[in-house]
């Protein structure tokens, strides 16, 4: 799993504390949600390396990191993996953690010190968990019960670690209350003295105790629902306290009864304890032995349904609480609240267009004919769409980025959803009796494109009366970027917004069958950028002047020589750059062409155009010399990942050049993985900027 703790630096959270990335590794998934003010739960690991038996340990884990990521949220289990703290395991790590033959240290506050020095594998407590998750910045933690004052406390001090915890850290736990084996009324007037904010998650303010819902103890406040939990916290947050907040759900009810007979066992395990001389660390370890054995493993069947309950409610209130945070304007300088979420509360780019499932096809012979015979090969599946790659890159370079497109109500939507969830996708239409869009790609050995085919009907359904809805997005956003799914009503619709507020707008062919659309709408001068290749600028040539009477004309860029290309660039560009100012031209393997009129001033080296403006043609190799990447793994994407780099750096007020040469390597990322949009993509990364991407030199290309 790629992870890169120094891309949370930008956000500020850490108010003064910093840490090394040799002692905390945050996983990617968890990094991009955090860096997006998106919803993040974070879970212990303890009920992984000593809470339960193996399997039920793993399997709990990983049900409910689904439930987690079912509810519209993140989940970002907190282990220790040979001495690094990780924020976000993966199924590997957890399974690593999850395996009876490896040793974990339970880990509280107090044991970070030898855990990490030594280099052991730990299990993170409520208390080791609730500091890790405040460092990050996480708000929201979900565990089974929590630790408390013990019985029989005035001989034995025995009092838990997450109650102090609870005292000094600004994290909210969700829970089903303090374990039942514990004094629960001691534990709450010990929280009551440390200042910790205490609710119910119900109808009721009676606690909860663990297996049962009734402990006899009221506490001051309950909260209905998810809403109101995160008005709780948010005011919490507002008074900038450094106490946590508890909160208390009840078992379900279908678990209740179930519930009191495992008290009543619990009750008996407690007497045999005191009758057998049991004390210290060694009490709760016996009852629990003792409790699963009286009832017949009932007791770990309702933990883990206890458990799976508290992952709902707490994913619920973590949603309901970052769109609160999102929505609030001028809230106060929180250290949980990142810094890009408040300096980003305006829409920055607008992308309009399709959510494809693409299916890609690789035949791994060089000799095959289309005779019905079956090849070796590959088939991959990932999400693409010109629009939601764009929007996706813009996402990961964290450009604030509203993405208006349609989904069905079918197999691929929950998957979208998933893979999507880093992106906003409030604009998304969820359509029912609708086929989310299908693309499948045939690949020939090398990963380039022999033919594609795709199920497009959906995109229909982005009419111009639903773009409508987004007019107020639209018009304060600084581009809007649209692909060529939509209907041509539905881009004039847009075109119409985007003109009268002088918005500029990059259209994205996708298809020679829909790259002429821009000039279908009959509004003139409504697109500032487009970004074809050089068949879909063939395209718009012959649309615009009824015929293709290039001397250079080919079936691909590709497949012929650099210099051929380039001329074909400027004589189509001539024209296409009366309608559309600036064409950058992508051209696979030779880099790319940046083609722009100029209405005054006479650049060095221009095409005088017919109007009497000038045009420039400036080539970009695709990499520096000496860095061509050794694999290409698929092609798909890069063009997109260039496009929103480049746009990324316009938004940022980098200069053309540079955000060129941002964009050239956000591209090599693409060409190096499966996905078409990386999951390595981000600011960070294409900062780190190699000197010999910077010392990358453009050509001018005359007539010449």
């Amino acid at each position: 799993m790629y992870r890169l703790w120094k891309t949370i630096t930008p956000r500020k959270i850490l108010k003064g504390r910093t840490f090394s990335s040799n002692v905390i590794e945050i996983s990617e998934e968890v990094r991009e949600a955090l860096h997006y003010g998106k919803p993040v739960v974070a879970l212990e690991s303890t009920i992984i390396t000593h809470g339960m038996p193996h399997p039920q340990n793993l399997q709990t884990a990983l049900s409910v990191e689904k439930i987690v990521r079912d509810n519209g949220a993140t989940p970002a289990t907190i282990g220790i993996l040979g001495g690094k703290v990780h924020v976000g395991l993966s199924n590997l790590e957890t399974e690593y953690l999850a395996d009876p033959a490896t040793s974990a240290v339970k880990t509280s506050r107090r044991d970070f010190p030898g855990v990490i020095s030594s280099k052991l594998n730990g299990g993170t407590t409520v208390s080791g968990t609730m500091v890790v998750a405040n460092m990050v910045g996480i708000q929201i933690f979900v565990t089974g019960g929590i630790g408390g004052v013990h019985h029989g406390v005035q001989e034995t001090m025995d009092i838990s670690a997450d109650l102090t915890e609870l005292g000094r850290t600004p994290v909210t736990v969700i829970s089903s209350g303090i374990k039942s084996i514990l004094d629960i009324g001691k534990s709450l007037e010990y929280l009551e003295t440390e200042g910790v904010a205490v609710a119910t998650y119900g109808s009721s303010r009676e606690f909860p105790a663990f297996f049962t819902p009734h402990s006899g103890f009221q506490v001051p406040y309950n909260l209905i629902n998810p809403t109101q939990a995160a008005h709780f916290i948010e005011a919490q947050m507002k008074m900038q306290l450094k106490s946590g907040i508890l909160i208390g759900v009840p078992i379900p009810a279908s678990d209740a009864s179930q519930g009191e007979i495992i008290q009543l066992a619990i009750d008996s395990a407690i007497l045999e304890a005191k009758k057998e001389k049991i004390s210290g660390k060694d009490v709760t370890p016996f009852i629990l032995e003792k409790v699963n054995e009286l009832t017949g493993g009932a007791s770990l069947e309702a933990n883990m349904n206890l458990i799976h309950n508290n992952a709902r409610v707490g994913s619920q209130i973590a949603y309901k609480l970052s769109k609160l945070l999102k929505s609030k304007k001028g809230r106060p300088n929180i250290s949980q609240v990142t810094k890009h979420t408040e300096e980003t509360e305006k829409t920055d780019v607008v992308v309009i267009g399709g959510s494809i499932v693409d299916f890609y096809a690789r035949v791994n012979s060089d000799n095959f004919q289309s005779n019905g015979a079956t090849y070796p090969g590959g088939v991959d599946q990932s999400f693409g769409g010109v629009g939601r790659n764009l929007a996706d890159g813009l996402t990961r370079l964290g450009v604030n980025t509203l993405f208006i497109s349609a989904i069905g109500k079918d197999s691929h939507r929950a998957g979208f959803k998933s893979y999507c969830s880093h992106m906003n996708l409030e604009a998304v239409l969820e359509l029912e009796g609708q086929r989310t869009a299908t693309y499948c790609a045939v690949l020939q050995k090398g990963g380039q494109l022999l033919f594609g085919i795709g199920d497009m009907d959906i995109h229909s359904q982005i009419t111009p009366e639903y773009i409508e809805k987004y007019r107020e997005a639209i018009e304060e956003a600084k581009m809007v970027c649209i692909d060529g799914n939509v209907t041509v009503e539905a881009l004039r619709r847009a075109l119409q917004i985007t003109q009268a507020n002088n918005i500029p707008v990059c259209f994205e062919p996708t298809d020679i069958h829909k790259a002429s659309k821009p000039f279908q709408v009959n509004i003139r001068k409504a697109v500032t950028i487009t970004t074809p290749n050089l068949n879909e600028l063939r395209t718009m040539y012959k649309f615009l002047t009824g015929s293709l009477d290039s001397a250079y004309g080919c079936t691909g860029s590709d497949d012929q020589p650099l210099n051929s290309v380039l001329m074909e660039c400027v004589l189509l560009s001539k024209v296409i750059a009366l309608h559309i100012p600036t064409v950058v031209v992508t051209l696979g393997k030779h880099g790319m062409a940046l083609c722009q009129r100029h209405k005054t001033k006479k650049p060095d080296q221009s095409i005088i155009l017919r109007d009497g403006s000038y045009l420039t043609v400036d080539w970009y190799p695709a990499v520096p010399k000496g860095q061509e990447p050794h694999k290409i793994v698929s092609v798909s994407g890069a063009g997109d990942c260039l496009i929103s780099a480049i746009i990324s750096g316009m938004i940022r007020g980098h200069d053309l050049d540079l955000s060129i040469k941002k964009g050239l390597q956000a591209a090599q990322l693409s060409l190096q993985s499966h996905h078409a949009v990386p999951v390595s993509l981000s600011q960070t990364q294409i900062e780190l900027m190699d000197e010999a991407w910077k010392q990358l030199t453009c050509t001018r290309i005359t007539e010449d």
